[in-house]
């Protein structure tokens, strides 16, 4: 990328070993890196050493700078002559607004490339030893983000439920009850498998499975926290036979047995 120029770059999961070289070779030659707050510090660490790193991230609930203030931010920097690496978890056109920023810098003027990363929904259930799509249980793949509460209207929910293909939901942590009434309210079988892949491909990852049943009181029992991507399907039962990386899957809490009664 010349000076003055933005890569818009996919940082992948976590591991820092999912980069990709073009990927690499922009963060060693940026002067500017405008990093999201989920970009492992593994990560940053391959930049520049004389680049100026700044956490621009957006997440649920906490917004370190507004979408606004992050185009501001980019179009200085370029303006200046710098070499911007906007860099973003997983892939930048997967849920990560990357065509707005890129809507942004066009009507600026402002040289722009694009390096693909690893999407999570890839990483993810790679790491936790699920096969998204499989011969004998799932033809098809949909990824779809429960994060926005007004978008979840506008889903085609009797077809999320159907059988034979697999969901995989960003950001859903927080809406997993309400996914859970609205697949069972179309018809999704209650004893759908699914995964829970929080922190993915990083040393600290766990997975905890269960059924669509028991969703959300399975999550809510093991702490389930963000960043975590749901994995809905039957190829998500495989977790537990697949596994490889880090912890065997958590399953359902077992109810603790009844105390015997004195005769």
């Amino acid at each position: 990328m010349p000076p003055g120029g933005v890569a818009l770059v996919g940082a992948g999961p976590g591991d820092p070993g999912l980069l990709t070289l073009h990927a690499l070779r922009a963060l060693e030659s940026a002067e500017v890196v405008l990093y999201d707050r989920l970009v492992g510090a593994g990560v940053l660490a391959l930049a520049n050493p004389g680049a100026l790193l700044q956490e621009v991230g957006k997440s649920a609930g906490r917004h370190s700078m507004s979408q606004e203030e992050i185009h501001a931010l980019m179009l200085a920097h370029a303006r200046a002559g710098r070499r911007v690496v906007r860099l973003k978890g997983g892939d930048p056109f997967v849920f990560g607004r990357g065509g707005e920023e890129l809507e942004f810098l066009r009507a600026h003027a402002i040289p722009f490339r694009v390096v693909p990363g690893i999407t999570a929904a890839v990483a993810c259930a790679a790491y936790a030893g699920i096969p998204l799509t499989h011969r004998d249980h799932a033809q098809s793949v949909r990824l779809l983000t429960a994060h926005y509460r007004d978008s979840v209207d506008t889903l085609d929910w009797d077809a999320l439920a159907q059988e034979r293909q697999t969901l995989a939901v960003y950001m859903g942590v927080a809406g997993l009850e309400r996914l859970r009434e609205r697949l069972l309210a179309a018809g999704r079988d209650p004893a759908t498998p699914f995964a829970l892949v929080e922190n993915g491909s990083r040393p600290e990852q766990r997975v905890v499975t269960g059924t669509l049943d028991d969703l959300a009181d399975t999550a809510s029992a093991h702490g389930v926290a963000s960043p975590a991507l749901l994995i809905l399907g039957e190829v998500a039962a495989l977790a537990t036979q697949l596994h490889w990386f880090g912890a065997a899957p958590f399953g359902p809490p077992t109810a603790e047995p009844a105390l015997a009664r004195a005769a």
